[in-house]
């Protein structure tokens, strides 16, 4: 596997310059999960002195993206990527260190080789819960990622 946390985090300076700039980062990636952090500070605040929910949605849609990034890489072909839906709980008011993690990897690689196979457009959700310092879930997102091959 060719991606790694250093390669995401490069990847969001250049590419997403709003994750990186209000401090979110990869700190690990394989097949089946991906952790990504973020920690509370005045970039990425709202005005009641937590993390504004936009932040907590750029961590949690990188830490099932990356994944999705990283097995179209993998599978050689010129494949297209997009969020087609998305929702969200907050659970807990989200200061100090976020940590969001995706455990589902496993979902991806079958929607790329019927995309591949079939050339439609295939579906799937991926979870991301975040949780503080404590183990306390602050939020939980779903996205709904669509993959097609490029014509």
């Amino acid at each position: 596997m060719g991606a790694t946390a250093s390669k995401f985090n490069k990847f969001t300076f250049f590419k997403l310059p709003a994750a990186w700039w209000t401090g979110v980062r990869v700190k690990s990636i394989n097949e089946q999960k991906c952790v990504v952090t973020v920690k509370h500070g005045w970039r990425n605040q709202n005005p009641f002195r937590s993390m504004f929910w936009a932040v907590q949605g750029m961590a949690a849609e990188l830490s099932t993206g990356a994944m999705v990034i990283n097995q179209i890489q993998e599978s050689g072909k010129k494949i297209s990527m997009l969020v087609q839906n998305n929702n969200a709980n907050f659970s807990k008011k989200a200061t100090g260190v976020i940590t969001f993690t995706c455990e589902d990897g496993h979902r991806i690689g079958e929607a790329i080789e019927k995309t591949i196979a079939t050339g439609e457009g295939e579906t799937f959700w991926m979870k991301s819960i975040g949780v503080n310092t404590d183990g306390v879930v602050v939020s939980t997102f779903n996205f709904e990622w669509t993959v097609r091959l490029k014509k």
